[in-house]
């Protein structure tokens, strides 16, 4: 799918992306894992090298195949389910870098599986997940995620497989003899971006597009992060709002693969913070048992915006990373349904008790689902005593 110029470009990126995730510089001996699909060998391997090189120490994660991955859901028992191999969480503690590359040879095997197996098997990874967001939080550890194109997944966007590896090379600036120079100017532009709507007090937002009229609780002590490196291809900008002041309706109007579903048109209603009505024209159930996956599952965790100056993606690729991050004509919102993303948080990441995080809206769910609207849209900042501010419209944020 990709050259081996390509391959060693997109390492290049990733690598990039690892270092600017990490406030601390890696050091010869770190532990990086590699978690990676099979299909997604050849870069996993071009990675590997260049560990090596390094002076660092690789540790290769191969995830199971599609068919491994179909025969666990549907044959184990709920102990098999809650079950993590002995070491995970000494693994986890010891980890200083983690490369993802999603390269699936299916979208659609898990489609018949029952989603409260799959919510299992989720919850129980919550603590390795946990153990990874608090090495992450003080700054010992970093990770990115990359996607390696392969033909399920071309199949499922309706391209063929030159036209879909030519959106990831285009997405990731792999046309470009120097793509990390590229990124560096994504990252400072966002950088600016950032820092200006940090400065702005703000007590709600409110998203306006033909189909969504959506008000969401900035909460207290927050801040917008984004365009860190921890994705490949990252050009959103994103908050964790508090759940709690949540109301209206927001509508996904792209198309979402999740544990070999396809979910489309989604039509969420917000009360008090939770849904209270949710429709599909596709996928329906999956939607239903989803939001009752657990407590926090049909409530708000993120709120995201992308400039479509930033992103190159036009075209829906049938896989989270570049949906959540599409430009096309009016860039992209979305917002997540279930865990946020305590590194929102403006303050020492030390302060942020579990008891805070509830008090301050923090919303906790095994759940992180993002669903995703391209309408032309405005989005609004409200200030105190009322004031409002457009922020973003015509997918542009306004400066």
């Amino acid at each position: 799918m990709l050259s081996q110029k390509q391959r060693e470009r997109y390492t290049d990126v990733l690598l990039w992306g690892l270092g600017i995730a990490r406030r601390q510089r890696f050091r010869r001996g770190d532990l990086i894992q590699i978690r990676f699909d099979p299909p997604g060998l050849a870069l996993a391997e071009t990675i590997y090298r260049r560990i090596l090189q390094m002076e660092m120490n690789p540790v290769i994660r191969m995830n199971p195949t599609a068919s491994m991955d179909q025969g666990f859901f549907e044959m184990a028992d709920r102990r098999q389910l809650r079950f993590n191999p002995p070491g995970e969480e000494e693994f986890c503690r010891a980890l200083n870098g983690s490369i993802i590359i999603h390269a699936p040879s299916s979208l659609t095997h898990l489609k018949g599986v029952d989603p409260k197996r799959i919510g299992i098997a989720a919850a129980a990874k919550k603590r390795l997940r946990d153990i990874i967001a608090e090495r992450e939080a003080a700054g010992l550890l970093s990770w990115t995620l990359g996607l390696y194109p392969t033909a399920a997944l071309a199949r499922q966007a309706g391209m063929s497989e030159a036209a879909y590896a030519r959106q990831v090379v285009k997405a990731c600036s792999l046309d470009r003899s120097d793509p990390v120079a590229q990124w560096e100017r994504v990252f400072k532009r966002a950088q600016a971006l950032k820092k200006r709507l940090n400065r702005m007090r703000v007590v709600r937002y409110r998203v306006e597009s033909e189909t969504t009229d959506l008000e969401i609780s900035a909460g207290e002590k927050r801040k917008w992060i984004g365009v860190s490196g921890r994705n490949i291809p990252s050009f959103e900008l994103f908050t964790s709002p508090d759940w709690r002041g949540t109301r209206g309706v927001y509508h996904a109007d792209q198309p979402s693969f999740r544990s070999g579903n396809r979910v489309q048109g989604v039509r969420l209603e917000f009360r008090s913070g939770r849904v209270v009505n949710a429709t599909a024209r596709q996928g329906e159930p999956f939607v239903r048992a989803q939001l009752a996956l657990d407590e926090g599952a049909n409530k708000i965790g993120e709120f995201s915006l992308t400039d479509r100056r930033f992103s190159r993606i036009d075209r829906f690729m049938a896989n989270t990373l570049y949906d959540e991050n599409f430009g096309g004509k009016f860039g992209n919102c979305h917002v997540a349904l279930g865990a946020s993303y305590t590194n929102t948080y403006r303050g020492r990441a030390s302060d942020l008790t579990p008891a805070l995080r509830r008090s301050l809206g923090f919303n906790d769910s095994a759940l992180h689902w993002d669903l995703v609207n391209t309408e032309q849209k405005r989005v609004v900042a409200i200030g105190p005593g009322g004031r409002p501010r457009t922020i973003y419209e015509n997918g542009e944020f306004v400066e």
